[in-house]
C-alpha cells in the first residue's frame, strides 16, 4: 500500500504580509491532507458530495462549506469524493494576525472575534446562514485591488461570523491537542481528571467525589454543560487521543486501543466505526496518503 506522508505547506504569505487570497473555479479537489502555520478561512460553493477532513472529523459536505482553522497542527482536506459538479469554486483565505491578549485583538471590541479564532483550533463550521450572511464579502474579496481595504473587508467578514450562532467544532479536544476548558470550576476539575486518566477505568462515583455531588445530580448537571452523557464523553476523549496515535505513531491498533482505555480490540474497532464512519486501519491508511505540511 502506497504510504502518505503529511506536508507542512509553506504559504505564499511572505514577511509583514497579512493575507493570501486564493480565489478559484475547478473540476476536482487533488490537494493532499496538510497543515500550516497560518489562520485559513476556507469558503466551498457548487460541491456538494466532496468529503471534508478536519482533524478526526470526516463529513460529506453540501452546496456550500464554511471552515475557519487557526491550529497549526490540524491537518484538513477536501477530498473529491462523490462530487460531480464541473464548476467549483473555492476561495481560500491565509492570514496570519496576532491575536494574543496584548495585541488590538485582545480589547473590547475584538473579544467575540478573539474567543471564535480560540474555538477554530479544533476547526470551526459554519452554517448556511451564517455564510449567507457573509457571501457577498467573500465573493468579492479577491477583487478588492488596496491591500488595506482587503484586510477591513476581511475583518469585517470574521466580526459578523463571531456575532452568528449554530456554528460548531469539528475536531475532538484529545485530537487536536486543545486545552479543556469549560465555564464550570467542577466540570473543569472534571475533565481535567478524565483527560490525565481516560487510559484507566473511570467511575462514575469518583467524578461525582471530584465534583462534590451525589451521583445522580452529578450525571444530570454533566449532561447540562456538555451536552454528553458521562459515558459518551469518555468514549469520545479516549477516540480522539486513539486517532491522533494513528496518525502520529506506528503502533499497533491493538497497542493504541489498550493505551487508550479500551480492554477490548473488536470492541474499540466496532465503536470507532462507528463514531468515525471508518475502521481504525482505514483512518490511518487516509491519514497517511500525501500529508503535506506547509
Amino acid at each position: 500500500m502506497e504510504e502518505r506522508r503529511v506536508i507542512h505547506e509553506i504559504t505564499p504569505l511572505m514577511g509583514k504580509d497579512v493575507l493570501y487570497i486564493a480565489d478559484r473555479r475547478k473540476k476536482e479537489f487533488t490537494y493532499p491532507i496538510h497543515n500550516h502555520e497560518v489562520f485559513e478561512l476556507n469558503f466551498v460553493e457548487h460541491a456538494a458530495g466532496v468529503r471534508r477532513i478536519v482533524g478526526d472529523s470526516n463529513e460529506v459536505i453540501g452546496e456550500y462549506d464554511l471552515v475557519l482553522i487557526t491550529s497549526p497542527d490540524l491537518e484538513h482536506v477536501w477530498e473529491q469524493n462523490t462530487c460531480t459538479s464541473e464548476d467549483i469554486r473555492e476561495v481560500t483565505v491565509q492570514f496570519d494576525i496576532g491575536m494574543g491578549e496584548d495585541s488590538l485583538f485582545g480589547r473590547n471590541p475584538f473579544i467575540p472575534v478573539r474567543k471564535m479564532m480560540n474555538e477554530a483550533r479544533k476547526g470551526l463550521c459554519f452554517p448556511m446562514s451564517a455564510i449567507m450572511k457573509v457571501y457577498k464579502e467573500l465573493d468579492t474579496l479577491s477583487s478588492v485591488a488596496d491591500g488595506f481595504y482587503a484586510v477591513v473587508q476581511f475583518m469585517t467578514i470574521l466580526y459578523e461570523l463571531s456575532r452568528c450562532e449554530g456554528a460548531r467544532t469539528l475536531a475532538s479536544s484529545s485530537y487536536a491537542k486543545v486545552a479543556v476548558e469549560d465555564d464550570s470550576r467542577r466540570i473543569l476539575k472534571v475533565k481535567n481528571f478524565i483527560n490525565e486518566n481516560f487510559m484507566d477505568e473511570i467511575r462514575l462515583a469518583q467524578l461525582s467525589e471530584i465534583a462534590g455531588m451525589s451521583p445522580s445530580a452529578f450525571s444530570r448537571f454533566f449532561k447540562l454543560h456538555t451536552g454528553k452523557n458521562l459515558s459518551e464523553y469518555i468514549i469520545d476523549i479516549r477516540l480522539g487521543y486513539a486517532a491522533r496515535k494513528l496518525v502520529d505513531t506506528s503502533r499497533s491498533i491493538s497497542e493504541i486501543s489498550f493505551e487508550c482505555g479500551f480492554n477490548n480490540l473488536s470492541n474499540f474497532n466496532r465503536i470507532f466505526k462507528k463514531k468515525k464512519g471508518c475502521s481504525p486501519s482505514e483512518f490511518r491508511d487516509n491519514y497517511h496518503k500525501t500529508r503535506v505540511i506547509v
